[in-house]
């Protein structure tokens, strides 16, 4: 019998809208698998039972009262520990902000709550979101569903792994270097990046830079998009979330939920293992060709191809490093003992640029971002392997060597994601099927400018096409092993950075 916390969102919200699910009964099974399997890979982070249960109640007498119900009404929601929730402790994965509690929301959790959400818990990040290797000293780290020794990648690795155990129905991610796409490729579920400004942020301290979103995490592409209907606005103190004459040009619900209705047959694919220039490991250039050879069949046509990605290493290297200067140089310098070596690396090397390195990463970025544009005139969808590498031991900070060949920074392992993060583009991290190592193996589908409700839309159809081969659809971890394996906690270096 099917567990209710391991319902989709869509039916989940169906059910408790028609009076067959309790959110009740919903947020009730949501905790007693987070209390079954969180200890085996420490996802959820911080809770509020009490607060949770008093929304839960309130929601399920929302719907006795026969009241308009919003599209989240009654779904547990798991929030990335790098954005604020009212009275639930928010640490960003920093000892310096250990004991803090927001008094407000911010306002992407404002919406969720708005259109009906219950707020589960916070799920787990690195120290504020830096790397892709969800650790900090103070949660520790978080183990993969699959394998709890290998890493659940990041910066939303707390949320996807929660996600594949099923602890939430939804949860909340972001990106800069591919935070959402990544962990959603190592733990099998879906994560999509928006284009910038579609969820709005008060928050980034560039509020003109593309780089950091906001976006929804989820184990299919339906209840990705009942997320992001809810996520998706526009609010003024976001550069990014343009109106015409006090119009919002984006965040109208229905856009995005539900998915688009996409006939992949007359689209023209591209697929490139490594954009011509991407550190990705051979075991997983050999898997994504499997997948492109039971993929291609679905097109009008396919063929290997790729945009000019020439110089978005060091664009995307100096670009960072801006963005980290403002929002952390001052704690390196003044509270050096208490920030982790991701966050003070980003901000030495950010040091050493120049105004001149800026300008020409800058430019490089504008080149690339045009070249996709030509690229995108000559094809519709462009698949590429979510992540370089499998899941490796989250005792590893992060891999210094691909194959044999050495990585450029500690980030570098995330280019196929942040090539596509440099120009703007939305793209989502599908599950297919699994890697010979038996881990989760994700699928970047990349879409047009500006194409969201495309691209999710093409996702949900290769979703449902490959639903019943047990070769490509998603995969799920095996809850009774987790269940029996042994605390995360008691790992060695598991609160440290060795």
């Amino acid at each position: 019998m099917t567990e209710p916390c391991d319902l989709t969102a869509v039916e989940a919200r169906r059910l408790i809208g028609s009076r067959k699910l309790s959110p009740v009964e919903l947020l009730e099974s949501c905790q007693a698998r987070i209390d079954a399997v969180n200890p085996a890979i420490n996802a959820m982070v911080a809770e509020d039972r009490g607060a949770a249960l008093a929304a839960a109640r309130a929601a399920e007498a929302a719907v006795m009262r026969a009241e308009e119900l919003g599209p989240l009404h009654g779904l547990p929601v798991g929030i990335k520990d790098l954005e604020e929730v009212q009275g639930l402790r928010t640490t960003y994965g920093s000892p310096i902000f250990r004991d803090f509690v927001p008094e407000a929301d911010c306002a992407m959790v404002a919406n969720l709550r708005k259109a009906g959400a219950v707020i589960l818990g916070k799920t787990n990040t690195p120290e504020f979101g830096a790397g892709a290797n969800t650790r900090n000293t103070v949660y520790g780290a978080t183990g993969n569903p699959f394998d709890p020794t290998k890493s659940a990648a990041g910066s939303s690795g707390g949320s996807a792994a929660a996600l594949a155990a099923g602890m939430a129905p939804i949860c909340s991610g972001s990106d800069t270097g591919g935070s959402l796409r990544n962990p959603a490729a190592f733990c099998g579920i879906v994560g999509y990046r928006p284009s910038p400004g579609l969820v709005p942020s008060e928050k980034r301290g560039h509020g003109w830079s593309n780089l950091p979103v906001l976006g929804p995490m989820a184990r299919n592409v339906p209840d990705a998009c009942l997320m992001l209907s809810a996520m998706a606005s526009d609010d003024a103190r976001d550069p990014l979330a343009y109106t015409l004459h006090d119009r919002a040009v984006r965040g109208k619900s229905a856009l995005f939920s539900p998915p688009r209705q996409i006939d992949l047959a007359s689209l023209r694919l591209a697929f490139t293992p490594d954009f011509g220039m991407a550190p990705t490991e051979n075991h997983i250039r050999e898997i994504f060709a499997s997948r492109v050879a039971a993929l291609a069949p679905m097109f009008a046509a396919a063929e290997q191809a790729t945009p000019d990605c020439s110089g978005g290493d060091e664009a995307f290297e100096v670009l960072r490093a801006a963005v980290f200067l403002t929002a952390h140089k001052q704690k390196v310098q003044e509270r050096p003992q208490d920030v982790g070596p991701n966050v003070v690396a980003n901000v030495e090397e950010g040091l050493r640029y120049s105004l001149d390195d800026y300008s020409r990463a800058a430019a490089a970025q504008t080149r690339i971002y045009r070249d996709f544009q030509r690229f995108f005139a000559q094809h519709d969808v462009l698949v590429t392997p979510s992540i370089t590498i499998s899941p490796r031991p989250w005792r590893e900070l992060y891999p210094a060597e691909i194959d044999g060949k050495p990585t450029r920074t500690y980030f570098h392992w995330l280019s196929l994601a942040y090539y596509v993060t440099l120009v703007g583009h939305p793209a989502v991290s599908l599950p297919l099927g699994l890697d010979r190592n038996g881990m989760p193996f994700g699928l970047q589908i990349v879409g047009p400018r500006g194409g969201d409700a495309f691209v999710l839309g093409v996702a949900a159809a290769i979703e449902a096409a490959v639903a019943g081969d047990t070769t490509l659809a998603r995969p799920a971890p095996d809850l009774a092993r987790l269940k029996a394996a042994p605390p995360i906690s008691a790992a060695e270096a598991f609160r440290t950075w060795g």
